[in-house]
């Protein structure tokens, strides 16, 4: 048997049993180093360790026969072939071993520094041999394809030099490396130095990834000691290099690789306890969203508190399955403070082939996205998941230079949930539409107390001026950063004839499956509440659609609990809920506490 057959049955052998690279070489009492070279053709196993193999596939049902002609082994794959796409579960598994791996060199919020571009650039490795066995399929010779590629670099998406190709990174290529200009060879030491090179000469190569995958130091020192040990890399690496993942154009969806990304985000979240939510938005709330707004092709959408850009590219993938013979993309625009975030952002939506224009800075104070005026660019469509609650100065919002507050129901208090909205508003164009995540306290803060509420004014300016189109309550437990259940506020400033001077609120606090740590909507659930907030027609139980009159009189409460009823309320009322409503009791007993006091004053200074 050949090496080629090997590796085709090795791999064949853990697809049909579920097995990981490690639980096989477990199974066959090897290490996993071992198994990972067998599949990658460059060592042949020996007599023992091949008839166990045969004893394997036997019990897995395989023909070894018959194998060697049906699975290619060779790192590109025919552009005809449909890959078969693995599932989210293993690939999870792969992420959170190599995470595993290095976590005793670095704390959560650290290491992830330098799992994602290490991640990345095997996507890059992966799509490059893409690209060249597209080029081997128009000229006949992978030989003469990567010759071609190597003179005229304008043929591929990217170029990636040789000494940033995975298969010289594990180990599995030779690579000569040149001498300096004192005749010194500029050989690495170990993996570390390896990879710092590799990822500099992308960038060398390829301008645009500057900042990208060039944001770490692999082999870097502290105190004398390296601040990531070059054995532990070189088993990330190990872990990278199955062949089971394989991340080029054919292995994966074009969104997989975005949700394993995020999967390492709410990993490192739930690890640090850190406010995780300020840059991930649940996969399945990211949907939910892009499903109601229904981008069409061509529109242009923003993200002004963009992350890691999911919520963008969500928008996209939809956009994509609503009319999958569109060929024009959306249009899409993202700012985001943090440098970290940023830079993510820009390596998931380069991963996913977007063409996504960044910007960082603090949309608050510094918004980027101007016109040639100074004025705030306007879009079609607007998402985004602000800090809740997150605390300004009331100066920033009265002393606004891009005039988005007081003309849009006054400033709030130093909450920033509704300024968030009023920037919502001023950055949508005249029929534009929006979705943004906020706490659930935004939609009912201020209502029911007689006292002038500065948040209840502003909520009460969009009620009155018809600009929201609903609110859809969510389950609890579904963000990183709290178990609070978090709302969508839907925003439309062209609303169909059909739902002028409504709103349509939605109560899905009971849609959700249990999970640990957290609960999670079902794909079901996300398409069925799009479905129901679209229709924007009432259903026992879950949707309400109320005249913005009702809601004037009911003080501007916005709360889909408040207006969803249920028979067994009473029975299965949310801490969330409950919490708002003794709010919101408190406030009024402290209002007649006052007025009663002050009605009462005149009886003791008679007396006296």
């Amino acid at each position: 048997m050949t090496s080629v057959d090997v590796s085709a049955t090795l791999r064949t052998i853990r697809a049909n049993l579920d097995l990981t690279q490690a639980e096989l070489a477990e199974k066959l009492g090897v290490a996993f180093a071992t198994v990972n070279r067998w599949e990658g053709g460059s060592s042949k196993p020996q007599k023992a360790a091949m008839a166990r193999i045969f004893k394997m596939a036997a019990e897995a049902g395989i023909d070894v026969g018959d194998i060697g002609a049906t699975v290619p082994s060779g790192p590109t794959r025919p552009r005809g072939r449909v890959a078969a796409t693995p599932s989210t579960k293993p690939m999870e598994q792969m992420l959170w071993d190599a995470a595993c791996s290095i976590r005793g060199e670095k704390d959560a919020p650290k290491f992830k520094d330098y799992l994602l571009p290490l991640l990345f650039l095997k996507r890059l490795s992966d799509v490059f041999d893409d690209e060249i066995g597209r080029l081997a399929e128009e000229f006949g010779d992978p030989a003469v394809a990567l010759e071609i590629a190597e003179s005229d670099h304008s043929l591929l998406r990217f170029y990636l030099p040789l000494e940033a190709r995975w298969s010289v990174i594990s180990g599995r290529t030779a690579f000569d490396w040149p001498v300096d200009e004192r005749g010194r060879s500029t050989a690495p030491r170990d993996i570390g130095e390896h990879l710092t090179k590799a990822v500099r000469a992308v960038v060398r190569h390829n301008p645009d990834l500057s900042g990208v995958i060039d944001v770490v130091d692999f082999a870097a020192e502290r105190n004398g000691e390296r601040d990531i040990n070059p054995a532990k890399l070189r088993g990330v690496v190990e872990t990278f290099s199955d062949p089971r993942y394989r991340l080029g154009l054919a292995d994966v969806q074009p969104d997989f690789l975005g949700r394993a990304y995020e999967y390492l985000l709410r990993k490192f979240a739930e690890g640090s306890g850190q406010s995780a939510g300020e840059f991930f938005t649940p996969t399945e709330v990211g949907f939910l969203m892009a499903n109601v707004l229904r981008p069409k092709p061509g529109e242009t959408c923003h993200d002004y508190a963009c992350g890691s850009g999911g919520l963008l590219i969500k928008l996209q993938l939809v956009a994509r399955e609503l009319d999958p013979t569109g060929k024009v993309p959306l249009k899409m625009y993202g700012q985001e403070l943090q440098a970290e975030s940023y830079a993510v952002a820009r390596m998931n939506t380069i991963i996913h082939d977007m063409d996504v224009e960044l910007q960082r800075g603090d949309t608050m104070i510094n918004p980027k996205f101007r016109d040639a005026t100074g004025s705030l660019i306007r879009y079609d469509v607007v998402v985004a998941n602000p800090m809740w609650n997150q605390p300004f100065d009331p100066e920033l919002f009265i002393d606004d230079p891009f005039d988005r507050f007081m003309k849009s129901g006054g400033a709030t208090s130093g909450r920033g949930d509704w300024a968030w909205l009023q920037h919502t508003i001023a950055s949508m164009n005249d029929g534009g539409r929006a979705a943004v995540v906020l706490d659930t306290g935004s939609v009912t803060r201020g209502s029911g107390v007689k006292n002038d509420d500065k948040e209840r004014n502003v909520r009460k300016w969009f009620v009155d001026r018809d600009l929201i189109d609903g609110v859809i309550l969510l389950p609890d437990n579904l963000f990183y950063n709290t178990p609070a259940a978090g709302l969508i506020i839907v925003l439309n400033k062209r609303k169909p004839t059909s739902r002028k001077n409504k709103v349509v609120l939605i109560n899905a606090s009971r849609r959700f499956a249990k999970g640990k740590p957290k609960n999670h909507l079902r794909d079901e659930d996300v398409k069925e509440l799009a479905a129901l907030f679209i229709a924007g027609e009432p259903v026992d139980g879950e949707v309400a659609v109320v005249d913005i009159g009702d809601i004037a009189e009911a003080d501007y409460n916005l709360s889909p609990s408040r207006w969803v009823r249920r028979a067994d309320d009473r029975e299965h009322r949310t801490i969330a809920e409950l919490l708002s409503e003794l709010q919101m009791l408190h406030d009024q007993d402290n209002e007649l506490t006052t007025r009663m006091l002050v009605a009462l004053r005149p009886l003791t200074e008679a007396k006296a």
